[in-house]
């Protein structure tokens, strides 16, 4: 066993010793060690919850012939921390989390580990970790929350509450149906009930082959979760006598080309770009944008969720979960790589076999798809040489393509001030920058300013680019990771007020009207703008960080 190398031997009797303080037998001892990385605090809705299913995981363990040992992680709730400055340490907490795993996998031998995580970054940083370390792994999240319901019976989710501060601000509801929306829209524990970044790494980590199926969309606080729970700690211990699949069998290029080809057929949030960009950099090959778009141009987007509809991860479940998604796209020859391993034992086309979809308007069959091509969308032009992301599948068909004038703000708190104290106008494009990786310094998300343009009314009119990223909530013509970002270099740090911008979602690109002459010229005298941060932590990472195009991970 991997353990062996702590608690085998003469030379390792102070090793047990320290163990024997921990509480563990000689019985335990010669167990497989089985890690229990933990994301539970009681800061994060997604995570409150997890210290009780850790102790499920734990029991479940014990019983299968191993010995849990549990340690835990921070995390960031993006939805707490939007619109302010907490935001700027979300993304960068993935790779907090990213070297923590490594530290306590590395630092303490263990034979297999179950990560237990929920929420945004809390995903992909262990996911990193996971593959830096490569020894058994098995992720089970800890599942999203019910839909929140509203007085008239309408769903309600987090997202509701940011669209309904900007109504209330217009004067179009009151404060009284403002605290309502607030007090009903996330009813329980567990990650927010759309597919918005948490739900969608979930999702994909089934897709990944790293979860069993039902991670993403079991519900947090339903029955069929726990014995998803105990069946992933069975799982775990059988992986820990077996010496495997391990993660780095798992993320390979063929997977990540899953990974996509599910992302453009469930529109998941954009963030799992970044993400997944930074998996295959720690699985050690490249993986660029203009794969992501080929993917995006061949996979038709058959599902929508909350942003993007009025369904909900529970809706996805009840219509046969990420597998059914799967399944029908694989009825398309050569969509899916169906022969690479997962942590069930099984190849992915021997878990999608035979399945259908349950409810034909949740999951919808490929005749009957949204659109022929994905929910994501890669877009170049001057504006973006190295690429910008778009969720396509929230973006109403009106503004698909767009020309107006641009609305500068140099951050996410000036823009949220400017479009609440209508300074953005029918027809605008607003362009919020210096918020990348470097500029912000963290590349905020930014919710807000989103949810305020849809609060006023003006989704259907004004566009918004910027070099930050957005929450999975985000719907409309929003248009993020924009690379190379303002701090940089890019030309997004060059634009004035009033330059006419273009954008043409079908045909992938994003363009001001500016002569190379004018933009030369504007080069000429330009100074990079960061914004200042006295976080030596931020600091650290705007000098190491590279931009989206590359996921966002230090160098």
């Amino acid at each position: 066993m991997l353990s062996d190398r702590t608690k085998a031997g003469i030379q390792r009797a102070p090793h047990r010793s320290l163990m024997r303080a921990t509480g563990m037998t000689d019985e335990d001892i010669k167990k497989p060690f089985i890690a229990i990385c933990n994301s539970f605090n009681e800061v994060i809705p997604g995570h409150v919850h997890l210290n009780k299913v850790a102790e499920l995981i734990k029991d479940e363990v014990r019983k299968a012939g191993g010995t849990p040992i549990e340690f835990n992680l921070i995390g960031v709730c993006d939805g707490i921390a939007m619109a302010h400055q907490g935001m700027k340490f979300s993304l960068a907490s993935r790779e907090l989390i990213c070297d923590s795993v490594e530290t306590m996998l590395s630092a303490h031998a263990f034979d297999a580990c179950i990560c237990i995580p929920n929420c945004d970054k809390i995903v992909p940083g262990m996911v990193m970790g996971a593959l830096r370390c490569n020894i058994p792994t098995i992720f089970c999240s800890g599942g999203p929350m019910a839909v929140g319901k509203g007085r008239n019976g309408e769903a309600l989710d987090l997202n509701s509450v940011f669209e309904a501060v900007a109504a209330c601000t217009a004067g179009k509801i009151t404060e009284d149906e403002l605290h309502y929306v607030e007090c009903h829209a996330c009813p329980s524990a567990g990650s927010c009930s759309g597919m918005f970044t948490a739900n969608s790494m979930n999702c994909l980590c089934e897709v990944l082959g790293l979860a069993l199926p039902g991670n993403g969309t079991l519900l947090a606080l339903s029955e069929e979760r726990k014995e998803f729970w105990r069946a992933a700690a069975r799982r775990a211990v059988e992986m820990a006598r077996q010496g495997g699949p391990l993660p780095r069998d798992l993320i390979t290029e063929a997977a990540i080309d899953n990974v996509f080809t599910c992302d453009m057929a469930m529109g998941g949030s954009s963030n799992t770009v970044l993400h997944t960009l930074a998996f295959a950099a720690e699985a050690g090959f490249e993986y660029d944008l203009k794969r992501i778009d080929e993917i995006s141009r061949r996979t038709p987007n058959i599902c929508k969720v909350a942003p993007s509809s009025r369904y909900h991860m529970h809706d996805v479940l009840r219509a046969g979960g990420i597998m059914t998604i799967l399944a029908e796209i694989n009825k398309i020859p050569g969509a899916l790589n169906t022969n690479v391993p997962t942590v069930s034992g099984k190849t992915l086309g021997e878990q999608i076999e035979g399945l259908s979809t349950q409810d034909p308007a949740v999951i919808r069959t490929l005749d009957n798809a949204y659109s022929k091509d994905g929910g994501l969308a890669v877009l170049f032009g001057n504006l973006a040489e190295q690429g910008a992301i778009v969720k396509k599948a929230g973006v109403l068909p009106e503004m698909m393509v767009h020309r107006g004038p641009a609305v500068i703000f140099e951050s996410q708190e000036e823009a949220c001030a400017g479009i609440l104290a209508d300074k953005v106008k029918p027809g605008d494009v607003v362009v919020i920058r210096n918020e990348g990786p470097k500029g912000g310094p963290g590349m905020q998300e930014m919710l807000a300013p989103t949810s305020y343009i849809m609060g006023k009314g003006l989704g259907n009119c004004v566009a918004l680019i910027t070099d930050g990223r957005f929450s999975g909530a985000t719907h409309g013509a929003c248009i993020g990771h924009v690379s190379p970002e303002a701090a940089e270099g890019g030309l997004i740090g060059l634009l004035k007020d009033g330059d006419i911008i273009s954008i043409d979602i079908p045909a992938r690109s994003m363009n001001v009207e500016l002569s190379d002459e004018e933009i030369a010229a504007r080069r000429a005298v330009w100074q990079p703008t960061m914004q200042e941060i006295p976080s030596k932590w931020l600091k650290r990472y705007r000098k190491l960080a590279t931009n989206a195009s590359k996921g966002a991970v230090l160098a």
